[in-house]
């Protein structure tokens, strides 16, 4: 599993992320990290997914560079 830690006091719209949890909570597709609970720790809320060997995709994004074509076609997958 993969645990991302939000801090919750620099979040000014906490409702944003409550509203992603409800969505993602539902929704299992084998293509996409799926959520696997949540707990509130402290000030902090643990978000339990699965694991993605590779990191995360914002390390991808700054590290590759894409024509819009494949951009398309990853985002369609």
């Amino acid at each position: 599993v993969a645990i991302k830690q939000v801090s919750l006091g620099k979040q000014p719209q906490k409702e944003l992320i409550v509203n992603e949890l409800l969505v993602v909570r539902d929704y299992k597709h084998p293509n996409i990290v799926n959520y696997l609970d949540s707990y509130l720790v402290g000030d902090k809320l643990w978000i339990i997914m699965e694991y993605m060997d590779g990191g995360p995709l914002s390390s991808v994004i700054k590290e590759v560079h894409m024509a819009e074509g494949e951009m398309a076609a990853i985002c369609r997958e």
